[in-house]
This record gives structure tokens, sequence and C-alpha cells, in this order.
């Protein structure tokens, strides 16, 4: 495919609500989307970079630099054949896994489009709806909490995470579960202890919780293999699990017993593809994690999802758990199964509404070849 143009749109988009993690509190929400046109095609991507340094390293702004100056002189007017030709090409950019794993979205949604075949048959995905749950930050106390999972559940959903951090979690998470008993319920703690501060989570053993989500640093493997070795609750990693090679640390080490992948994180759907055949063939379950996404993203995560190995609900979400207005035409909605079908038109199969993306720009770029 001759990469004719590509166009970077910085986007900010309001929430529904408020979303609080162990690092901070969003209204809004920004992220980059991708143009690559080729050959009479258009391939869309998602950057899924924040505006704040909070979850990596990479922001918006950081983003925004290495498409611009790094990542898309290297493709323009370029015959990029497919994922792993444009892995080779940006090899030698470190890091910016996010940053890349946009641009590779794109190009998956363009090789779709060129072979009339959704992203869920490219991957050798099984299923036409996959499972999800809904992730709830931080509340204002436990009784707060507990009428917001209410809410979630009236809604239809049947897996829920809650975020946590010190102070934050024992009394909370135990209020939820008193509530419901039988709800599959996790936690995700965002880097937010130490070694030596994640004694305090110990009573979490005893809420048969599906996993506690990277509760230590997000470079660490190694003190989570020896939590794992202290709890009976599974331990999940997702910050510290970068790339292929990270993965295998992990599981190696046994530093965890479920890794959630997230496409943006590991570099590019192709890393993600092959993290989940690794976690497969060691018979470790895996998830879809989610970055707050737009209708382009939320697409892609449905696709991966739609592969075997993912077991557990992913934190894909309906559309309007997160947006009023999204920026493609189709919207996500939930199944009364806890499900949201995945998209079977070519690529992506999302469609971009030009009206909400106006709206929504904060800034635009054109690139072609010089």
């Amino acid at each position: 495919m001759k990469i004719e143009q590509i166009t970077l749109n910085l986007i900010r988009m309001p929430l529904v609500a408020p979303f609080e993690t162990s690092f901070g509190r969003e209204t809004e929400r920004e992220c980059i989307l991708i143009t690559i046109r080729s050959e009479g095609l258009t391939g869309y991507g998602e950057c899924v970079a924040d505006a704040d340094p909070g979850y990596c390293y990479e922001t918006t702004g950081t983003a925004w630099h290495i498409l611009h100056d790094f990542i898309a002189p290297l493709l323009l007017g370029q015959d990029v054949t497919d994922p792993a030709d444009f892995q080779r090409r940006v090899e030698g950019i470190r890091g910016h896994n996010l940053a890349k794993a946009g641009v590779e979205m794109a190009l998956w949604d363009l090789i779709g489009k060129r072979e009339g075949k959704a992203l869920r048959e490219l991957f050798g995905g099984v299923h036409d709806k996959v499972q999800v749950g809904v992730s709830v930050g931080i509340q204002a106390s436990p009784s707060a909490l507990v009428e917001t999972v209410d809410r979630y559940l009236a809604d239809g959903y049947r897996r829920v995470k809650l975020k946590i951090k010190p102070g934050r979690d024992v009394a909370e998470t135990s209020a939820v579960r008193a509530a419901h008993p039988d709800l599959r319920l996790q936690v995700d703690a965002n880097s937010a202890y130490t070694l030596e501060t994640a004694e305090a989570l110990r009573p979490l053993d005893d809420l048969n919780l599906l996993l506690i989500e990277q509760p230590l640093f997000e470079d660490d493997i190694w003190d989570h293999r020896r939590l794992q070795a202290q709890m009976k609750t599974p331990i999940c990693l997702d910050e510290s699990v970068t790339s292929l090679r990270h993965a295998r640390y992990a599981l190696e080490m046994q530093a965890c017993r479920i890794i959630n992948i997230k496409a943006g994180r590991v570099g590019g759907l192709s890393q993600a593809l092959a993290i989940h055949d690794l976690c497969r063939a060691n018979d470790i379950p895996v998830w879809c994690g989610g970055m707050l996404e737009t209708g382009v993203g939320r697409a892609s995560n449905l696709a991966l999802a739609a592969l075997p190995g993912f077991t557990l609900p992913g934190d894909i979400s309906a559309s309007d758990r997160y947006y009023t207005r999204d920026i493609t035409n189709e919207r996500f909605t939930l199944n009364a199964d806890s499900t949201i079908d995945v998209p079977t038109a070519p690529g992506l199969g999302v469609t971009i509404d030009p009206q909400a993306l106006k709206t929504f720009t904060l800034k635009e770029t054109e690139l072609t070849p010089q």
C-alpha cells in the first residue's frame, strides 16, 4: 500500500461523567485520530495517549511530535506491505508504543478494506459478540460506589471493575461485594502500591475477586512475582507488559496469572496478537483493557477480543458509557447478556462523523510526501 497522505486530528471529547483513578480525575478525554489514505482507500487509527502522563509517559503532545516528525516521514510515499513491514520501519524509534499502535491500527483498517474483510476475520477471531464489563472510577464513599455499581448493573453489565488506591480499597470493595455476593468483580490499582503497602490488600483475598490488576509499579515484574506468591487472588498485569518479551518474562517468573492486553500499550495490534498467542499456549487467560476509546478504538478492541484466548470480559463497554456524542457514526450498544457485537464490515467497520470530528478537533495537520 503506497501511503499518500496522513492526517492527524488532536481531539478532546467531554466524558458523560468524571472518571477517577489512582493517578487522577478526568472530565474530558484527549486522543489523536490518525487518517491514512492509500490507493483510493481511507484507514483510521486511534492513538490512545491522554493529555497527562498518568498512565504512562506518553501524552497527546509527545505522540503528536513522534507521529508528525518521526513516524510519518518513514511512511509517506512508501509502499508499506503489512503491519510487520510497518514495525520494521519504526523499530529505530525507541518506545512510543501508543503512537506506533495508532498508525498500525489505521494500516489494519486499510488492509481490511482492501481485502473486503473485517478485522475479526483478519485476526482469526471466533466470536461474533464478546463479553464486556464496566470500569467504575473512585467514588465519594463506599455507599456512593455501591449506588454507581447498581446503576451499571441495571444497564445490563455483569462484570464490574473497581478502581482502587491506598485508603480507598478494602472498604469500598467489601461494600460492593456485600451488596452483590455473586457479581463478577475485580479491582485495578494502576500501580498505586508498593510491595509493603500492598499488605493492606490482603483482605481482598476473602472477597472472591476475579483478579487484582497492576497493584505495584508500572515497570515491575519481580515484586509482582513476590506478591502473587503471597495471595490466592490472581494478579493481572497491565502497565508492566509493554511487549511480547515482557509478557514472556512475566509468565516465566510466575509474576501473574492473567494479562490485560491493550494494543496501544504494546505497540500495535500485531503485538497484541502475539501476546494472545503466547498466553494461550501457556493456558494464561487474557482480556482486553480499555483506554476510554472513541468508536474507532472501541471497534479495534472488539475485533481483538473476538480471539479465542480472550476468556474474561473486557473493559470495552457501550459507547454511551463514556460519550454522549462520538466521532463515529456507529455506536456500540450493550446486549442483554452483557456482550457487544463485533463489527462485521470491512476493516474496523466504522465510519467517521465529519461534523462531530470538526466539533471536537483542537488542531489538525495533513502530511504528504515531500
